[in-house]
């Protein structure tokens, strides 16, 4: 039986940061990966749906053209063959450079399943193999309700929905999450025929009560979309996929599944590691440096742990249990400051505490409120759309978070998360340069807002004075 210090089941985002720590003190490693290679990210996820998302927004344009004086825009129409080979052909690129670089350690990776024979040894299948620490890095897979995989012929699911030639006729996109937001609005800015469906309880993650019905309203107003549960009633007469929503029966082509994604741990026998699982079926695992509780030496890192499934979350999690897993001692590491956002247009984003985390924690906090609708630099672009909250603690003024609906918010979100990271105050901030005219300029008015709720003794100029020393 072959012997290593490191063996990395997984050859993701989180599993190649975590080979890239491992790398750097030892050569006794190997990464496990029954393939396909490419990283959700680059393969089915991030890129792929921005480069979707691009051509839907540049197609968009012909609305704005009429408006500026351009003619001819009516002329204009989408080519979904085209369309999807561009989006393609940007993917590959990207996938292509990933394997590239992987190629510079070939010799170090198995093309195999792994599953647990015990906490050390690994079965591959046609062989067993040993290993001082192993790091769990599978990923995620796209959720498909049990009771729905009887009508699996109408599904196509975010793994698979790049790989199609042509998009369907008549489209239903289940769910309301980031990802069914992502794509559902760019399919119905390509004039697709598409209906939208799912409750409304997780719109792109915002919690804000008061942002999230402004996000249902401007949705309703632009797209065909149901707040509401689905419920597949059976297959129409004429072969097509029947649909019970708000006690209305539609028919549709097929149905893009985008409920959400699941840990990818059903062929890893984490049953043989004899601990308790979650109902996700994860162990339970240290959040500050990735180990299980039960066994130090086995690491759970990136999408597979279900924690926060982001990219950059996946690569910082993988280089600290890549890090933990070459040295004798174990490291907890800080976690970055919380940064999500949902490339809608306009941009879904929350970052730092979020309204249902301060409250549920009785923090007491004003809400600095600006609108996007009559904002200088939105009217010059057209996209008089949004409304960014943030949030600052009433006892300190530093700033504890935000949620926003924005055009272009995820510039906006990128600012104000290094501002929460750094423990910026509202008075710190304010000192700051803005622009004008540009959208970040709706930061410094919402901030002002917050400011007059605070009772602050008011600085009229904004400015810190030559002898002042900023206030924590």
């Amino acid at each position: 039986m072959k012997k290593y210090k490191v063996a990395i089941i997984g050859a993701g985002t989180a599993g190649l940061s975590a080979r890239q720590e491992v790398a750097k003190i030892t050569d006794d490693y190997v990464v496990i990966d029954s393939g396909p290679l490419g990283t959700t990210c680059a393969r089915v996820g991030c890129m792929p749906s921005k480069a979707l998302i691009q051509i839907a927004n540049d197609y968009t344009l012909k609305k704005v053209y009429p408006l500026e004086g351009i003619i001819g825009a009516d002329n204009l129409s989408p080519n979904y063959i085209d369309i999807l080979k561009s989006v393609r052909k940007k993917r590959d690129r990207f996938v292509n450079s990933l394997l590239d670089d992987m190629s510079k350690w070939q010799n170090k990776l198995i093309n195999k399943q792994a599953s647990f024979v015990d906490a050390h040894i690994l079965n591959l299948g046609d062989e067993k193999i040993y290993a001082e620490k192993i790091i769990i890095a599978t990923g995620s897979k796209p959720l498909i309700p049990k009771d729905w995989e009887k009508y699996q012929k109408f599904f196509i699911d975010t793994n698979d929905f790049f790989d199609l030639e042509n998009f369907p006729n008549n489209l239903l996109v289940i769910g309301i999450g980031v990802i069914g937001l992502e794509l559902g609005q760019a399919l119905h800015n390509l004039d697709l025929d598409l209906t939208l469906a799912g409750p409304d309880t997780n719109i792109g993650g915002i919690s804000d009560p008061q942002i999230k019905n402004y996000i249902k309203n401007d949705l309703k107003n632009k797209l065909n979309v149901f707040y509401d549960r689905v419920n597949i009633s059976g297959i129409s007469k004429d072969g097509k996929l029947e649909v019970n929503l708000n006690n209305k029966i539609l028919n549709f082509d097929k149905a893009l599944l985008a409920v959400g994604r699941i840990p990818n741990v059903d062929n890893l026998n984490l049953d043989k590691l004899e601990v308790d699982l979650n109902a996700k079926g994860i162990p339970s695992f240290n959040d500050s440096s990735f180990n299980l509780v039960h066994h130090e030496h086995i690491f759970i890192t990136g999408d597979v742990n279900a924690k926060r499934q982001l990219l950059h979350e996946a690569a910082d999690q993988g280089r600290i249990a890549g890090y933990n897993a070459v040295r004798e001692e174990l490291q907890c590491f800080k976690t970055r400051t919380l940064l999500s956002i949902t490339f809608t247009d306009p941009n879904i984003a929350l970052l730092g505490q979020t309204y249902k985390e301060l409250t549920d924690k009785n923090i007491e906090f004003v809400i600095g409120e600006v609108s996007y609708e009559g904002q200088g630099r939105s009217i010059i672009k057209n996209k008089e759309k949004g409304l960014l909250h943030i949030y600052i603690s009433k006892d300190t003024g530093v700033i504890l978070g935000a949620e926003l609906y924005a055009p272009e918010g995820e510039h906006l979100a990128h600012l104000l998360s290094w501002a929460v990271a750094s423990k910026m105050t509202i008075k710190e901030a304010l000192a700051m340069p803005f622009y004008h005219p540009v959208l970040e300029e709706g930061i410094r008015t919402a901030l002002q807002d917050a400011y007059k709720k605070l009772n602050l003794k008011k600085n009229s100029l904004e400015l810190f004075r030559c002898n002042d020393m900023p206030i924590r």
